[in-house]
């Protein structure tokens, strides 16, 4: 069994921080590089992490080194940049598109994206629109497989508290029960279960790209 090398972007996000997790007590994976902009404390044999400048293609080049898959849930708030689209976008679109793109150059044979449900590059919502384009060119890249999960809004616990999503949240598990047939895909969803959906797919190993919406992702589970 080809035991994989990953490579983790946002890995202390919401998603990404349950994702690390699940790779590294994954036994398909014997390596997983976890992507940052400062140190993080963790401590683990399979652990391989790496200080990279994001702003600097070379750095992210270098510390991607070579592997089998990407993982990508990094992403940032509005409130984060201070409403400033430009850094934003060096978030959301920039720092995915070259590391899929480097990926590629590098040898990495699979590109898992966090997106958003309502991904649209037509989009009026600024957001939806950012993650509607960063699908369509990671999309238009050679590699063999590539998989896309739209959540809907997010359970978990984040480090920084979001007064306007925690009022969401709660709304949205309320009248979740009422959410069905078309609708089923804007159900909340536990970060944890994202997680666990994109290290399902990862080792399926299956070609061609593939979108996850709620139902298809509680199927990985």
């Amino acid at each position: 069994m080809h035991r994989k090398t990953a490579v983790v972007l946002g890995a202390t996000g919401l998603i990404g921080q349950h994702l690390v997790q699940e790779l590294l007590h994954n036994e398909f994976f014997s390596k997983v590089r976890i992507l940052v902009r400062r140190p993080i404390s963790l401590n683990h044999p399979k652990a391989d992490i790496q200080v990279v400048n994001f702003n600097d293609e070379k750095d992210i080049a270098a510390k991607i080194d070579i592997g089998d898959v990407i993982f990508c849930c990094i992403g940032t708030t509005r409130k984060k940049v201070k409403g400033n689209k430009t850094e934003y976008r060096k978030v959301d679109y920039d720092i995915p598109i070259i590391t899929a793109r480097l990926g590629i150059q590098h040898g990495f044979n699979q590109f898992l994206l966090v997106s958003a449900i309502g991904a649209n590059p037509m989009a009026a919502n600024f957001y939806l629109q950012l993650k509607g384009c960063i699908e369509e060119d990671v999309t238009a890249l050679p590699f063999e497989s590539i998989h896309i999960f739209r959540p809907s809004i997010l359970l978990g616990k984040r480090k920084e508290f979001r007064t306007g999503e925690n009022i969401g949240k709660g709304f949205m598990n309320a009248i979740s029960f009422l959410l069905i047939g078309a609708w089923r895909k804007y159900r909340p969803i536990a970060a944890a279960d994202v997680a666990k959906a994109m290290v399902a797919a990862a080792n399926k190993e299956i070609a061609g790209v593939h979108l996850y919406e709620f139902d298809e992702m509680k199927e990985l589970m």
